[in-house]
């Protein structure tokens, strides 16, 4: 049966290049193809999975070494697999979900006369998600790592006939260029330090390298899960990603490329565990990150961007609670699961909404669409539910364990964190509670397009709308089933480790306060947008909102620092070179060439000026030797 896991990520490997190189022939069945393919390694990972539960603890984590890759006398790279519970989890994440937004594709894309090159598209995205949670060493996740890069990049533009479709992709693809770097700069410090990449002998020697050595690597490990994950100061990409075909936002925010970074620092915790400064900046970034996320999605008119800013505060959860090493690792992933599930339905109900609406994505433009879509608003309100928390759900139960876990992390800095976790699950409540009441209910909003077709709201077809429900349930019952008996905690803790921080607040205290809070926001919510009807045109609001209407100016930032900082500094690099180091050789030169050829005159071929020269010569010395004898 181990011998399967290989075929996990052929499977969709072999999709992609039928549909990508098949041609036009695959056209009819290139979708069906795709899904089939999908659901094939989600088949392969359920019988892996029910093979590794028939095993004992010890016994269940694999190890396979397919071939050597690069046999270099010193450097020595496999192609090998490892198939523990950590990867055993995303396994099923990324082949559950990724296959159940294969289907809805299906429909969404009907029409789309590309359809056969999309499918290759995600069949290319779960393969190389797959060989990224799979690998048993850096370097072949280093290989998965950039061929999610490289599948985001052609999925977020796949409509390039639209200017800011090719300006999107090209911006995920440079922003997570940069978090690339880090990884690699991790990947080369762990081979000079260590001799190896493979996980097993870093981690087991990760104790002899020196605190330096292992908060550089936890450091760099951290840019390169920033870039993947759009956490500060790396999260720039993820709005404008959603550009892309709604199952692509799905996709990528919900099970596959924003939960690598929290695999890469969870599968990591060995060198974190011992790295306290990498750990502090991965809690800062993380905590940073979620009140970021959450307030950027407060002020978002358009839907998939506002589920597009709550993505980047969920994940923040995530790195927070990685960050608090052993009592948090569980939880993160945990989060992760449950996030995969109501997420992705989330955007797949903005997905319904959109192809209903005439692909209209202004919530203002909607109102009132329950009475018309009556399946996608119980799924997507399941799902709001779900997000914000709500008691019995999934998030209830994932995301209360994190803020118990930040208050638990002890001291004044698990007071800050535990009221950044609170303040977070406020504001996530009120701004999930605004697009529900934005979208589907008061009174319809809608107005003729540019073209002057008015929207006529209707439910999607079953293929789309069978996700939904599916989603729907992992979205209710997921959290409670990980709860009983804390199955998930003894199902993980052999691999990431486990330990219960000391809160000083209660399970039951920390439940209430986060009711509270989710009664506050929606509240505020309900009295700002419930009340009264939504103006077809956004006010001009605060300052803040403004701000966060702009993404908290971060492209400003990026643009005055990065960019005209940039040109500036290339520039003046230019004039330095030019000027500087081109301009004191060629002067040395231009001095040697002058001062030769003047030294050449002399050398004229007359007698009588070398008699002269030497007579001169003769007059100086005798004059030196007299005046030392004076002397």
């Amino acid at each position: 049966m181990d011998n399967l896991i290989p075929v996990l990520v052929a499977v969709p490997l072999l999709g992609a290049a039928l549909l990508l190189c098949g041609g036009r022939r695959l056209d009819r069945v290139g979708h069906w193809l795709g899904t089939l393919l999908a659901f094939a390694s989600f088949g392969v990972g359920l019988a892996l999975f029910f093979s590794m539960l028939g095993r004992s603890t010890a016994d269940r984590p694999v190890h396979l070494n397919l071939y050597t890759w690069i046999p270099v006398n010193g450097f020595q790279a496999e192609v090998g697999f490892q198939l523990d519970q950590l990867s055993m989890t995303f396994v099923l994440l990324i082949t559950g979900v990724g296959s159940l937004i294969h289907l809805y594709s299906i429909g969404y894309m009907a029409h789309d006369e590309k359809r056969r090159r999309f499918f290759g598209f995600l069949n290319l995205f779960l393969a190389a998600m797959l060989l990224l949670v799979l690998a048993d060493n850096y370097l072949l996740l280093y290989v998965g790592w950039e061929g999610v890069g490289l599948a985001s990049y052609l999925l977020i533009g796949f409509w390039q006939h639209k200017p800011s479709a090719a300006t999107a992709a090209k911006k995920a693809f440079l922003v997570n260029r940069v978090g690339d770097v880090g990884l690699s700069i991790a990947v080369m410090l762990m081979f000079t330090t260590f001799g190896t990449f493979a996980f097993t002998p870093v981690f087991a020697d990760a104790p002899k390298a020196t605190q330096a050595t292992l908060t550089g690597i936890g450091l760099m490990l951290l840019l390169a899960a920033c870039g993947k994950s759009a956490q500060v100061p790396l999260q720039s990409w993820l709005g404008d990603a959603m550009e892309g075909p709604t199952p692509v936002s799905a996709l990528i925010h919900a099970a596959t490329m924003v939960t690598a970074g929290v695999y890469l620092i969870t599968r990591s915790s060995a060198i974190f565990n011992l790295a306290p400064a990498a750990q502090l900046a991965t809690v800062v970034v993380g905590a940073v990150t979620l009140l970021f996320g959450a307030i950027v999605g407060c002020a978002k008119d358009d839907i998939k961007k506002a589920l597009a800013g709550s993505t980047m505060s969920q994940i923040g959860y995530m790195v927070l609670a990685a960050g608090l090493g052993p009592i948090g690792y569980v939880f993160a992933i945990m989060h992760l699961v449950t996030h995969g599930f109501f997420k992705a339905g989330l955007f797949l109900g903005a997905g319904s909404v959109m192809h209903g609406m005439n692909d209209e994505v202004d919530m203002r433009k909607y109102g009132g669409l329950r009475k018309y879509m009556p399946l996608t608003f119980v799924t997507f309100g399941l799902g709001y539910l779900a997000i914000i928390g709500f008691p019995g759900l999934s998030g209830f139960f994932s995301k209360d364990k994190i803020i118990e876990a930040a208050f638990g992390h002890g001291g004044t800095e698990g007071w800050i964190l535990g009221t950044c976790t609170l303040v977070g699950a406020a504001v996530t409540a009120f701004y999930m509670t605004r697009v529900m009441l934005m979208t589907f209910f008061g009174e319809k909003r809608w107005v003729p397009d540019a073209d002057g077709h008015e929207p006529h709201p209707h439910e999607s077809p079953a293929v789309m709308g069978a996700p939904m429900v599916i989603l729907a349930f992992g979205s209710v019952f997921l959290g409670g089933l990980f709860s009983i008996n804390s199955s998930f905690v003894h199902w993980l803790s052999p691999v990431t480790g486990y330990q219960e921080g000391h809160s000083p607040l209660s399970t039951t205290t920390v439940t209430a306060c986060t009711t509270v809070v989710l009664l506050l926001g929606v509240g505020v919510a309900w009295m700002m947008y419930g009340r009264k009807p939504v103006p077809a045109v956004p006010p001009l609001g605060s300052l803040l909102t403004r701000a966060a209407r702009r993404d908290l100016l971060q492209d400003d930032f990026n643009h005055v620092v990065l960019v005209s900082g940039g040109s500036h500094l290339t520039r003046f690099l230019v004039y330095l070179e030019g000027k500087g180091l081109d301009g004191l050789v060629n002067g040395i030169a231009a001095l040697i060439g002058g001062t030769s050829g003047r030294v050449r005159k002399v050398q004229n071929g007359y007698v009588r000026s070398y008699a002269l020269s030497m007579f001169g010569g003769a007059l100086v010395l005798a004059a030196t030797t007299l005046l030392m004898r004076a002397v």
